[in-house]
């Protein structure tokens, strides 16, 4: 056997259907397409929806973009670190997590300054704001800043 001695088996191929040659072909007449309107006569445009509003002008135009690799935080405020640590303890994200203050998961950790510390911590997490940072570190405490990869 030979690549020119192959074929499809029988039945495999049935031949296209050639519309508009009469009503005894089948596909006479109207050849598929109804009865008047655009559709019968000519071609429509992609996207067109019979005179009503098309859907890429009825979306509204959005600002801006999304980043691909954006980074969602889970945050906490000084404030909760003040009512839930002791003076002196080490804040981690799993101790965090243990005390409810952050969801479950493996989401990195950014700590906020809204409210007051006035406690002596040390303050392992992911991220922190300019204004936490100060807040921690004039209230005696330490900052260290984790590796993301590692949540």
């Amino acid at each position: 056997m030979k690549v020119h001695h192959l074929k499809p088996p029988p039945g495999a191929h049935r031949a296209k259907t050639r519309k508009g040659r009469g009503e005894a072909a089948g596909k006479g007449k109207t050849a598929g397409r109804g009865t008047k309107g655009t559709g019968a006569r000519g071609t429509v445009p992609a996207g067109f929806e019979g005179g009503q509003m098309p859907l890429q002008r009825r979306l509204p135009k959005l600002p801006g973009f999304t980043p691909r690799n954006r980074v969602e935080y889970q945050t906490v405020n000084v404030a909760k670190l003040a009512d839930a640590f002791a003076d002196g303890d080490t804040v981690t994200p799993d101790a965090l997590r243990a005390r409810g203050l952050v969801r479950r998961g493996k989401a990195p950790v950014k700590v906020l300054g809204n409210g007051d510390l006035g406690k002596r911590l040390t303050v392992n997490a992911h991220a922190f704001s300019a204004s936490a940072k100060a807040k921690i570190e004039a209230d005696g405490g330490a900052v260290e800043v984790m590796d993301r990869r590692g949540a």
